[in-house]
């Protein structure tokens, strides 16, 4: 019930276009290579793109149907629907530009993340729980501007272990990639 809430709250329907958070996740996917990856909220295929080049399959996800028929060029794979809540299998890595922006409330769904940032964060983290090879990873972006200590523990409560593997500094706030791994 509470994602449903969550996906009603999404008003705003304007394709996300690439910009430094994209480019930052992409710059840190150069070495990364396997058999099945997702792109989760892929909005204009940009990291799917880089994914199809790097996986043997690929899927990519997004709550906008127009997000995905801008980009289903790029992989037959697209499914619409909240994170990863519709598909079954694993993959060997995910990946999600998520919307981490602390917002009183949800009018933008490419950047607006929740009260603190990471209302929405967790939500994608915990569809996507299920989702993971084991030895599978999965890389999202937070900003310094959310609570992500908050939602590093709320994610470490699910199981994974968190790794901050790069971070970014920009004019008004620094991009945090991170690592999740499922705990053996």
């Amino acid at each position: 019930m509470k994602l449903l809430k969550l996906q009603n709250k999404f008003l705003k329907h304007d394709l996300y276009e690439p910009a430094e958070d994209t480019f930052f996740i992409a710059d840190n996917l150069k070495n990364i290579k396997g058999a099945m990856a997702l792109d989760i909220g892929a909005g204009t295929g940009y990291l799917t793109k880089i994914l199809s080049s790097k996986f043997n399959f690929v899927v990519s996800t997004d709550i906008d149907f127009n997000s995905l028929k801008s980009h289903g060029a790029l992989t037959k794979n697209c499914i619409c629907c909240f994170g990863a809540n519709a598909l079954k299998c694993k993959f060997d890595l995910i990946v999600c530009n998520m919307p981490y922006l602390p917002s009183e409330q949800i009018l933008d769904r490419t950047v607006d993340g929740g009260r603190e940032g990471i209302e929405i964060p967790f939500e994608i983290i915990k569809s996507s729980l299920d989702r993971i090879k084991e030895n599978g990873r999965f890389l999202f972006l937070t900003t310094s501007l959310a609570n992500y200590d908050k939602l590093f523990k709320q994610t470490k409560n699910l199981g994974f272990d968190i790794n901050i593997i790069a971070r970014k500094k920009l004019f008004f706030e620094e991009l945090i990639l991170v690592e999740a791994r499922l705990k053996n």
